[in-house]
């Protein structure tokens, strides 16, 4: 678990990109050698990356870590959650896939009734399995270590045999022409699998999303049909009207825009 400290400096990657040893001993009135301590735990999370003099957010061809991701902006993701429960009514079926906000949508509906949940997330299996309004099914194939997911031909299958009511689907990053990222082939293609095996497509993403990338492209915005985030940046809202998609979003200031607002 990350300190008060951590959390705090982590988030000031987030606005900035970089953080400075000097400025952040300065800031909290410590060491710089503990604040280059601070710096090596984030980035042996690789929450961020060391810099000379400090450090900068990281973002490439590996995620961080499962247990990490569920810190960062999880009042957000808790929220965003809840907002997604709100959008799924009593007995339907839906997927959900591998990710801490799909993770957190799946906590908030644990007081519907009559769910079935496929799922390829461990994670949301073991919190929904001892709630006897749930039905909960669970994709077959390899099981990554990093988070729990089950990724492969075999869960691509499995999840195809499915005609769903909803898809509950997060991502790792979002481009800015709309582009949804992800760090793993075969976890991408499970996730095509379940957009294209359900009648409405909730995608759940908090806006830590827009300022990271990955390589690997699952689709694209236009493909969802509800987009749920705490704020979405200009070039964002722009996409979601011109495909007349409802957004969702659930900052203090936000609202709900719909195809016709």
């Amino acid at each position: 678990m990350l300190s008060e400290r951590q959390l705090q400096i982590l988030e000031a990657a987030k606005r900035t990109g970089r953080v400075a040893v000097d400025d952040l001993a300065s800031r909290y009135e410590v060491s710089v050698q503990t604040i280059r301590k601070d710096l090596n735990d984030l980035c042996d999370q690789r929450l961020l990356t060391r810099v000379h003099g400090g450090a900068v957010l990281s973002s490439g061809v590996e995620n961080v870590g499962y247990d990490a991701r569920r810190v960062i902006a999880a009042d957000e993701k808790a929220a965003i959650g809840r907002a997604v429960a709100d959008l799924i009514p009593d007995r339907a079926s839906l997927f959900i896939n591998i990710g801490t906000t799909t993770e957190a949508v799946a906590h908030a509906l644990l007081r519907h009734a009559g769910l079935m949940v496929i799922t390829n997330n461990i994670n949301v299996a073991t919190a929904m399995r001892p709630y006897p309004e749930m039905e909960v099914v669970i994709a077959g194939g390899v099981v990554r270590r990093s988070d729990g997911g089950i990724v492969g031909e075999a869960a691509v299958d499995f999840i195809r045999q499915f005609k769903v009511d909803f898809a509950v689907i997060g991502v790792s990053a979002i481009d800015a022409d709309g582009s949804l990222l992800d760090f793993d082939y075969r976890e991408v293609r499970v996730a095509q699998a379940i957009i294209g095996n359900a009648r409405h497509v909730i995608l759940a993403a908090d806006s830590s999303k827009f300022e990271r990338s990955a390589p690997v492209r699952i689709g694209h915005l236009t493909q969802v049909h509800t987009f749920v985030t705490d704020a979405a940046p200009p070039a964002i809202h722009r996409i979601c009207r011109d495909a007349e998609m409802r957004l969702i979003e659930t900052g203090p200031t936000q609202e709900d825009r719909s195809p016709a607002g």
